[in-house]
Parts: structure tokens; C-alpha cells; sequence
């Protein structure tokens, strides 16, 4: 299992040393709101302030996205993920794909 803290959004990870790449791998989910949730999210709009039932379903999209990439980094047989991003696009009105990505790499520890 890849841990969290050889996934970088840099290209490098502090005291490794990258020594191979597998390309580029990624994680797409995408999500649609429910109707419970679209009705409860629009009564929290009107007191203002954080949308507690968007910010769940996003992280959790995020979440997954994150998951699915770096499961595809490790059939890859790479240990750390470096230039991890994340994209969102909607697709439909309440239909949104969040993708993950970055470059598989296998990275051993500097002397």
C-alpha cells in the first residue's frame, strides 16, 4: 500500500529519490446529488454559511478519487505517487466527475 505521505502534489518527496516512473495514473468518480440531499443543501443556503451536505459529498467524491488513483499506482508495482492533482468538471446540472492524477513512481529512501 502506498502511504500518504509518498503522495506529493511536488514533483519530488522530501529524502527519497525517485527512481523510476510508471506514467501517469488517475481516479475518476463521478457523483450526483440526491433529491434528500438537494432539498436539505438548499434549506442550509438559507441560514448562509457552510453547506455541511455538499462539503460530505465532495470530500467523499475526493476521497474516492484519491482511492482509485493510487490502487491503480500499486498494480503498477510503484510505492509513491508525485504532481498529484485534482480536476472537477459537471457534466450535467447535479452531475459533477472529480479525477485525481499524478505520476506513478517507485522511490527509495536518499542516503
Amino acid at each position: 500500500m502506498i502511504e500518504r505521505h509518498l503522495v506529493s502534489t511536488t514533483l519530488e518527496i522530501p529524502s527519497y529519490r525517485i527512481e523510476g516512473s510508471f506514467g501517469i495514473v488517475r481516479g475518476i468518480v463521478v457523483r450526483s446529488r440526491s433529491v434528500v440531499g438537494a432539498v436539505g443543501a438548499s434549506l442550509q443556503t438559507i441560514f448562509g454559511g457552510n453547506i455541511t451536505l455538499y462539503t460530505s459529498l465532495c470530500e467523499r467524491a475526493r476521497r474516492d478519487a484519491y482511492e482509485r488513483m493510487v490502487a491503480e499506482a500499486e498494480v503498477l508495482g510503484a510505492n509513491a505517487i508525485v504532481g498529484m492533482r485534482y480536476d472537477a468538471t459537471e457534466i450535467a446540472r447535479g452531475i459533477s466527475e472529480v479525477l485525481c492524477y499524478g505520476t506513478a513512481v517507485h522511490a527509495s529512501r536518499s542516503p
